[in-house]
């Protein structure tokens, strides 16, 4: 490592961690425990996870939970990215050391998007028709509530159509990679040892044919 290599990441740590100082002693003057806001985001993150324990399709868990973490991945790296190129912030936060909002991004979100998902199986619905309705509830209704209540914030020209243009990408590659997983899955076999037959999973782990048809009406 060069000298100038090692001065600028020393610079730079040292900036992290006044960072870090900053956002701490801001959230401890105006985003603690004793602000509403505060518990507006405890609710935010209990109370989707409350629901999906309660109305979860338990015969579908592990595809629709394989689904929302793709939904939460996606969300955070999305949030993430617009947090720290500062195009929007939170003025609020449940938990201060994370530049993304906790509750929306492994709670609300997910949640949200897997119910939809969960509808368009159960009732044999057009996935990409409703998921474009969800994700213009969030853009145009849910995100300008946030702002309204001074929960959110855009910075540097960013609006709501950037986000409409997130939370469909989201909703996109969330379907692909689960169908590209159901796919491999579908398709896969066991080698079998020494040579031996070769043998298919168990129908146990077939999720494709579990979950490719809708139930009756």
């Amino acid at each position: 490592m060069t000298t100038d290599q090692s001065a600028q990441l020393e610079r730079m740590t040292k900036l992290h961690e006044l960072s870090s100082e900053a956002t701490w002693n801001y959230w401890f003057s105006y985003s603690h425990a004793g602000t509403w806001q505060f518990w507006v985001e405890i609710a935010l993150l209990v109370v989707p996870l409350l629901a999906l324990f309660l109305y979860i399709d338990r015969g579908k868990a592990f595809l629709l939970g394989f689904y929302g973490f793709c939904v939460h991945m996606l969300f955070t790296y999305i949030d993430a990215y617009g947090v720290t190129h500062g195009l929007w912030i939170y003025p609020y936060k449940a938990i201060p050391f994370l530049s993304v909002n906790l509750p929306l991004d492994t709670a609300l979100i997910p949640v949200l998007y897997m119910f939809m998902y969960q509808w368009t199986i159960n009732f044999g619905k057009n996935y990409y028709i409703y998921g474009t309705a969800l994700c213009l509830f969030l853009s145009f209704l849910f995100k300008p509530a946030m702002v309204a209540f001074d929960l959110f914030r855009f910075n540097h020209g960013t609006g709501y159509l950037h986000l409409l243009a997130g939370y469909l990408t989201i909703l996109c590659l969330s379907r692909w990679v689960t169908n590209l997983f159901l796919y491999a899955e579908r398709t896969s076999k066991q080698d079998p040892p020494d040579g031996g037959p070769v043998l298919r999973q168990p129908r146990a782990y077939k999720l494709l044919r579990q979950f490719s048809r809708p139930k009756a009406r």
